[in-house]
C-alpha cells in the first residue's frame, strides 16, 4: 500500500468472514456463546441469526496495520472499540482508517479504524489505533 504518512490519509479494505472462520474463532479463545454459533438459538434473539464474534470482527484493523500500513516493524499501543451493530458471516464489510494525529519525535500516529457494512453503509464497529512505527511515523 502507497500511503502518504500525513494526517487525513486514508485508505481501506475489503474483507468478510466465513462460518468456519467463526466455529475457528469459537475454539481459539473458547467463547462458544451459542449467539454466534447455533442458528436455532440465535432466531430466538432480536438479530434472528448468527452473529460475528465483535473480537474476531475487530481483527481487521490488526491484520491491516500490522501487515499493510503502517506494516512490519509497527507495535500496537491501544485500540479502542465501540460495537454498533451486529456483523453477520458472507456480509461484505470495508474496513476504513484514517491518520488522525502524527507524533514525529516519538514516531506515533493515532488512526481511526471503522467497519462500515457495505449492504447497509452503516458503520458497525469503531474506534482509534495507536500505532508506533519508527520508519513511517
Amino acid at each position: 500500500m502507497d500511503i502518504e504518512p500525513v494526517v487525513n490519509s486514508s485508505f481501506d479494505y475489503l474483507f468478510k468472514f466465513t462460518q468456519d472462520e467463526v466455529v475457528r474463532f469459537a475454539e481459539l479463545t473458547g467463547d462458544n456463546n451459542p449467539l454466534h454459533l447455533d442458528a436455532e438459538y440465535a432466531a430466538t434473539t432480536n438479530f434472528k441469526r448468527p452473529i460475528i464474534h465483535g473480537m474476531l470482527g475487530a481483527t481487521v484493523f490488526t491484520k491491516v496495520l500490522g501487515t499493510q500500513f503502517p506494516g512490519f516493524g509497527s507495535i500496537y499501543l491501544k485500540q479502542t472499540l465501540e460495537f454498533l451493530r451486529p456483523m453477520f458471516v458472507e456480509n461484505e464489510y470495508k474496513a476504513v482508517f484514517t491518520i488522525k494525529s502524527i507524533q514525529p519525535e516519538k514516531h506515533i500516529a493515532e488512526i481511526s479504524t471503522e467497519i462500515v457494512d457495505l449492504g447497509t453503509k452503516k458503520v458497525v464497529t469503531r474506534g482509534v489505533a495507536t500505532m508506533i512505527n519508527e520508519k513511517i511515523f
